[in-house]
């Protein structure tokens, strides 16, 4: 074996303490939000008067996204009156998005047509009018939106579970399914009735 000269040997000392400054330069340099100073919440903190970390929320201040200023959309009503219209167009897309919210949500107790005959009913819950009924055919899209989100009788609320636009999507799909259920053949377009009346022949 050859021994290294001694610039060689003074190479691989620089080069070897390079690496060690270069590995200790990027191990101090880690930029996670854990490692960056904050309070943990109720911590107590010198930093203010009252000695509390947490703030309360400034007076008057919404959360991003929580901004309810359209009443008749959050509420169903307009000026303390249940509204008779949708608060937005009602498309293919949302009565789709509604008939999968009514089957996630309303099938356990109104079942899929909607006549109060669910699997929960069945198994000793307490009946719900059938939304069939002439009353509910009749009852403004406001009513089933505040029963939704307030609840009503033995229904609870489903405001947590039920996002806004998914209340009105439940409320279109509902509509479609009473329309569904209670056409008259007088008021169908003159080829379906022809399409009908073939098939009971």
């Amino acid at each position: 074996m050859t021994e290294c000269s001694g610039p060689a040997r003074g190479r691989r000392r620089v080069a070897a303490v390079g690496l060690l400054v270069l590995g200790l330069f990027v191990s101090g340099c880690r930029q996670e939000m854990a490692d960056q100073p904050r309070q943990d919440p109720l911590e107590a903190s010198a930093f203010f008067r009252d000695g509390r970390a947490a703030r309360p929320l400034v007076p008057g201040t919404i959360p991003r996204g929580h901004l309810r200023d359209d009443e008749h959309l959050y509420t169903g009503k307009v000026n303390g009156k249940l509204v008779e219209a949708f608060p937005f167009a009602i498309s293919k897309d949302v009565l789709a998005r509604g008939r999968q919210r009514f089957e996630i949500y309303c099938t356990p107790c109104h079942d899929r047509l909607g006549t109060g005959e669910g699997m929960v009913v069945r198994r000793g819950y307490r009946h719900p009018t059938s939304l069939h009924d002439v009353r509910l055919r009749q009852a403004p899209p406001g009513h089933f939106f505040d029963v939704i989100t307030n609840g009503f009788g033995a229904m609870p609320s489903y405001a947590k579970q039920i996002p806004v636009h998914d209340r009105w999507a439940i409320i279109a799909y509902v509509r479609a399914l009473q329309l569904s259920q209670n056409a008259k053949l007088a008021e169908l377009p003159a080829a379906d009735q022809k399409k009908l009346q073939e098939a009971t022949r």
